[in-house]
């Protein structure tokens, strides 16, 4: 999820640097900002991660592949 947040803000710092060029409006990205995007994408995989880690890691071995 962390690569995944770092290249939607890669993309998405491009396309309102495109923007702004195109519309002629001045573009400043604020580093805190960006840093906040990256930390809450960090976050939310975590969190929307840990619970089915949690999940598996309960299971028997021998009844999770009987179950697949």
């Amino acid at each position: 999820s962390l690569l995944g947040g770092v290249i939607g803000i890669l993309i998405g710092l491009s396309l309102a640097g495109l923007t702004s060029m195109a519309l002629t409006i001045p573009f400043a990205p604020d580093p805190a900002v960006v840093l906040l995007a990256v930390g809450f994408s960090a976050l939310i995989g975590m969190v929307f991660g840990f619970f089915p880690a949690l999940r598996g890691a309960r299971l028997d071995p021998i009844d999770a592949l009987r179950h697949e």
